[in-house]
């Protein structure tokens, strides 16, 4: 054998110094390589340090041949072999490696035991911990600290805390790390009731604090909703005692344990006292200011931007969390234009590609209706996550670009990403709102094999995109499928046949409610009072919405106000409708006085309706809905001037009437038509049909003495070439669909009085149901009459 080289005193010493400097694995296997060669006499303390250095640099599999081909091995060799199975998540190689250790007739050791209970651990395998929890009582280590430490540690991350504590209890002394390993089990099991009684039982051991013990006590009053703000100053109290009150990151902690509890002078008044703040300081303190979203305005905003100026001007960087809180903070108080500037310095920081970043400016955007914007920053992430996908997903719902939405979920499923209950529930909305009932059933098939169905959140969604779509009956059946309702269920299925004219099965579902202690909202109460309205129940209606006021506390939106005015005006009440109006706090609101404006136009009560007009022109004089009652009006009482000159009096404030646009879902896709539409390809066959069908009604009408439906069919319909867009829909669903498939179209106008007139006759003489949604709300046609008793 060669001397060693000077100044070393031996060739283990040597090569101890060569494995020392080793940084990579290739520089482990060639030392390895040249004691195989020129020390095959190599001391078991040498070899055993040649396995630590393999496991050190990431390769227990080359340690573990060289465990193999060792003459003599003993507890260390198998302990660091077993620890570095376990750190590389090879939890079983590591267990197979602990129980050939027992066979091979070595000694385990205590820290063989923590070795083996940290595998378990970290495989959650609390079975096999068991076995081994056994084995360390049969050699008498169970109950020293180290051993025990462990067996807390592997029986708390199992989700065991009663045999954690049953370990803890019978342990003979405890250190810092025993009772830190309690306290982390009970605030990861959520047991916070029990993590007090043990910082409790802390205090009264006179045990010193230390920095982990305390931040695992904030973070679970930070967490805890039942938890006060006198317990989270209790705690505060301790690490001021504990003499740990500038450790900032206990100080950060407690900032936003403060924020979360709703105090947020305290943590303002903490963030002051901390001399030396750094960047996670700050971005605690910003993101403590957001917490109360309804609270964020232009004060909050303010603080937000000063704190992040001074987090500038003492020389720190900010971070994607110092971003993406100032950004939310942005987004939070309506500021586009700090937003905007706040993305600047993300381009600065070249910041503007991280994930979480992206969904904050996306969000910011989107809310700020910006969609494109917001559009662009997606597309220039690195990384899109379903975060991001649902982000932008949402934004195009919120912003009313449903098939934009539509097309973007396609596009995700496309690149193989799973879509998580919040993807879905925005999907669901789009089709939803575009009334698209088709799409709508694929998405709930998807979402009911992916496991998705069973959440509230998703029938809810169901429920609303199937009322939405005309199929009340379908709402009806998923509510009655679910097996947990909340008030939002119960209101969405209320609200569905409230919409659809069927007022006594809402009212009887209300019942329900009521009988199942479900507490009530402001929602529920609207769907309550529309269905009152369209089903002509003044008296309840009036009845109920007292008891929203008196029995529940609740005050009164402009759309239960609506409501009311509706429900006054369909009875023929329109001077008790003006005075409740006048009497309300929404008197200046021209929503409801659009409302009074269509019951007289109804009742033809044409000089209050003058009056009406005149005050909404006076608080909203572009709206175009208005004019356009008021000339309809005008037109049904045979005032052709007084039309004429709203018409004109329309074109000098340049006020434009919105395009009236129908479409019906086929099997085909989504069709949609206009006035007069020619651009369809089966647009022959449409007015083929349409005219067969006018001609078909207007022999039955003639023949039945409706002299005067007659007239207005034979005027209007003799050119077909202006004919409106839901009666063009109507005639290609009946090309399409089978006679015993009701026709569904979907209208973003109120439906004129002579389409209404016409699709209640087409739907006589075809024998067929016809259901119509538009802007108000859903005409159900059978038999030759509407379930809004021609009252909308």
């Amino acid at each position: 054998m060669p001397p060693p080289p000077p100044p070393f005193v031996s060739m283990d010493a040597f090569y101890l110094h060569l494995l020392r400097s080793c940084a990579a694995l290739p520089h482990v296997a060639a030392v390895h390589a040249h004691i195989a060669r020129a020390h095959p006499a190599a001391s078991l303390f040498l070899r055993n340090s040649l396995i630590a250095a393999y496991c050190r640099l990431g390769g227990p599999l080359p340690a573990a041949r060289l465990l193999d081909e060792m003459p003599r091995r003993n507890s260390v060799s198998f302990n660091l072999l077993i620890d570095a199975y376990s750190r590389a998540g090879l939890a079983d190689h590591s267990l197979g490696t602990f129980a050939r250790a027992r066979v091979s007739g070595v000694k385990a050791d205590r820290f063989t035991y923590a070795a083996a209970l940290a595998a378990c651990s970290r495989a959650g395998d609390v079975r096999t911990g068991k076995a081994v929890h056994a084995l360390t009582v049969l050699e008498g280590l169970s109950k020293g600290v180290f051993v025990s430490n462990s067996l807390i540690s592997m029986y708390a991350r199992c989700g065991e805390m009663d045999e954690a504590r049953c370990v803890f209890d019978v342990t003979d002394e405890h250190d810092d790390v025993s009772w830190n390993s309690l306290l982390s089990g009970y605030i990861r099991a959520g047991a916070r009731e029990e993590m007090l009684k043990v910082f409790a039982l802390m205090c009264r051991c006179g045990l010193g604090w230390n920095s982990f013990a305390l931040g695992s006590v904030i973070k679970c009053c930070s967490s805890g909703v039942d938890i006060a703000v006198h317990i989270a100053e209790a705690v505060h109290g301790c690490v001021v005692k504990a003499g740990l009150d500038t450790d900032v990151f206990l100080a950060s902690a407690m900032i936003d344990m403060y924020a979360k509890r709703g105090a947020l002078s305290n943590a303002v008044a903490l963030f002051k006292s901390v001399q030396d703040p750094n960047v996670i300081v700050f971005n605690a303190m910003i993101a403590g200011f957001c917490r109360d979203e309804a609270a964020v305005g232009k004060e909050v905003m303010r603080e937000v931007l000063n704190l992040y100026s001074e987090l500038l001007s003492r020389g720190m960087e900010p971070t994607e969390f110092t971003f993406s809180s100032v950004l939310r903070a942005c987004n939070l108080a309506g500021e586009l234009k700090f937003g905007k500037q706040i993305h600047g310095q993300l381009l600065k920081h070249s910041l503007q590609g991280d994930d979480y970043i992206g969904s904050a400016l996306i969000d910011l955007y989107s809310n700020s209706g910006c969609t494109e914007d917001g559009y662009r920053c997606f597309r220039s992430l690195y990384k899109q996550d379903i975060v991001t996908w649902t982000s932008m997903i949402s934004g195009f719902v919120q912003n009313e670009l449903f098939e934009k939405a539509l097309r973007l979920f396609q596009e995700l499923l496309c690149y193989g990403l799973k879509p998580d209950l919040f993807t879905i529930s925005s999907v669901m909305n789009a089709c939803a709102s575009l009334a698209v009932a088709r799409t709508g059933e694929q998405i709930q098939c998807f979402a009911t094999k992916s496991g998705f169905n069973r959440f509230t959140v998703m029938g809810n969604s169901c429920i609303h995109m199937y009322a939405r779509s005309g199929d009340v009956d379908a709402a009806t059946l998923r509510f009655q499928e679910m097996e947990s309702r909340d008030v939002v269920s119960w209101s969405a299925v209320i609200s569905s046949h409230a919409q659809h004219g069927c007022a006594k099965d809402a009212l009887r579902i209300f019942n329900e409610m009521m009988d199942a202690e479900v507490v009530l909202n402001e929602i529920t109460f609207l769907g309550v009072l529309t269905a009152c309205s369209h089903g002509g129940l003044v008296d309840e209606g009036l009845g109920y919405y007292e008891i929203m006021k008196m029995e529940y506390g609740l005050a009164p939106t402009i759309k239960h106000c609506t409501c009311v005015v509706d429900l006054l005006g369909r009875a023929g009440r329109l001077g008790d409708a003006e005075a409740f109006i006048r009497d309300s706090v929404f008197r200046d609101d021209p929503v409801v006085w659009r409302s009074l404006l269509a019951s007289c136009r109804i009742h033809g009560d044409i000089e209050r309706g003058q009056l009406v007009a005149d005050r909404i022109m006076e608080l909203e004089p572009t709206s175009s809905a208005s004019y356009v009652i008021l000339y309809n009006m005008y037109l049904d009482a045979g005032e052709l001037s007084l039309a004429s000159k709203t018409r004109d009096l329309m074109k000098e404030r340049g006020v434009k009437k919105e395009p009236g646009l129908s479409w019906i879902e086929l099997k085909s896709g989504v069709h949609s038509f206009v006035a007069g539409d020619r651009s369809h390809p089966e647009s022959n066959a449409i007015y083929q049909k349409l005219a067969e069908m006018l001609s078909k009604i207007e022999k039955v009408a003639s023949t039945g003495g409706a002299s005067r439906v007659s007239n207005d069919i034979s005027s209007r319909e003799q050119n077909l070439e202006g004919c409106h867009s839901e009666k063009l829909a109507v005639a290609f669903g009946m090309i399409h669909l089978p006679q015993s498939a009701p026709v569904r179209v979907l209208k973003n106008l109120r439906v004129c009085r002579d389409c209404h007139s016409t699709m209640k006759l087409i739907s006589g003489s075809e024998n067929r149901e016809i259901i119509l949604r538009d802007a108000i709300r859903f005409h159900h046609f059978r038999g030759g009459a509407c379930s809004c008793g021609d009252y909308w």
